[in-house]
């Protein structure tokens, strides 16, 4: 998903293993893009795993996190910008709030996830057996 403000710039969808940068774009949006500096944004739907790397001591003190963390993306109601990440210990945070120059790593799109559960048999999960012993 890309922020409103991000819909002036070229763009595309995310993809699984791609690296990517946390930059903010002339319309003062932050945004990932392939690179530093790139005036193409890409879009990270809400639900996407991502692994966030580089994070400063100042984001890892003011969310109680480490300077690597294992992320999904998310989208926040009620502000100018939407475009967030969850932190495994449930702090929601606005991509504008983070550092620009971040990296983000995709980990895992909601597509890929959801045509992976539709592969396992149904009586499976209702059984409580988790995803990630299928995949």
């Amino acid at each position: 998903m890309c922020d409103y403000s991000l819909e002036a710039y070229q763009s595309r969808p995310a993809t699984t293993g791609e690296k990517l940068t946390l930059d903010r774009f002339p319309s003062g949006s932050m945004g990932f893009s392939e690179s530093p500096a790139c005036d193409s944004a890409v879009c990270v739907p809400a639900d996407t795993k991502l692994r966030l790397e580089g994070l400063s001591e100042t984001v890892q003190q003011a969310y109680s996190i480490g300077p690597v963390e294992e992320v999904v993306m998310t989208r926040l109601e009620g502000s100018l910008y939407k475009d967030a990440v969850r932190f495994s210990n449930g702090t929601e945070v606005l991509l504008q709030k983070l550092d620009r120059g971040l990296s983000a790593v995709i980990l895992a799109t909601p597509t890929i996830r959801t045509a992976t559960e539709e592969l396992i048999d149904s009586a499976d999960l209702a059984a409580g057996t988790p995803v990630s012993e299928y995949v």
